[in-house]
């Protein structure tokens, strides 16, 4: 590093943003820490971090193929509400049109564990899981991917406004990350490219 002029940044402590203290119900953990699926669009994960910008905290909900670890779906606001959880979820739907039977995994922050979260679930034929109460790890590739997305683009910058954290953070995911970013678990590989060697390898293999 020293050879290349790089300069490790900091980690920083995370804000909670996970309020599981509601009446709703909680799914059981499906996945059990099993983050290695054997094929796209079996486990979905899904988590919310929140980004300090100069007009107030912007909120990212993202979801990821925990095959390919690649950004599926994400939605951004200002307010941490239910509908940014749904608005990454159509996004991820719409970008994979999937089979019936994925299993989205998440905490058990009440925007998932709401009625109308539930109900849209139904609607795409997916299974809710959720991680145990307290067990982070549960969901560990969800929280990777926030730690790298902080250090990488987020910690060292001044957002002057969220139209700005906004822009930084798309470019961020579907520019970089999905399509560039090598990554240790993929062999040194982007998600994008991951998924197309293994696509090419089941057309072989089928053909």
């Amino acid at each position: 590093m020293k050879e290349s002029n790089l300069i490790p940044k900091a980690r920083r402590k995370f804000k909670v943003t996970t309020n599981s203290n509601h009446n709703h119900k909680a799914s059981p953990d499906l996945v059990k820490r099993n983050f290695k699926p054997s094929k796209p669009d079996q486990v979905w994960v899904s988590d919310l971090t929140y980004i300090r910008t100069k007009s107030g905290w912007l909120y990212l909900c993202i979801i990821l193929d925990l095959f390919s670890r690649k950004v599926i779906g994400w939605s951004m606001d200002k307010k941490m509400n239910t509908n940014m959880f749904i608005k990454a979820l159509d996004m991820a739907y719409e970008n994979r049109i999937p089979e019936p039977g994925v299993i989205f995994h998440s905490d058990r922050g009440i925007q998932y564990a709401s009625d109308i979260f539930r109900q849209k679930l139904k609607d795409y034929k997916m299974v809710q899981s959720m991680s145990r109460q307290g067990n982070c790890l549960d969901n560990a590739p969800a929280e990777s991917f926030f730690h790298t997305l902080k250090v990488e683009e987020v910690y060292g910058q001044t957002y002057e406004s969220r139209q700005e954290a906004k822009s930084c953070i798309f470019e961020y995911i579907e520019i970089f990350y999905n399509r560039k970013r090598r990554h240790s678990y993929l062999g040194l590989e982007s998600p994008l490219d991951f998924e197309y060697k293994y696509n090419q390898k089941t057309y072989e293999n089928a053909a």
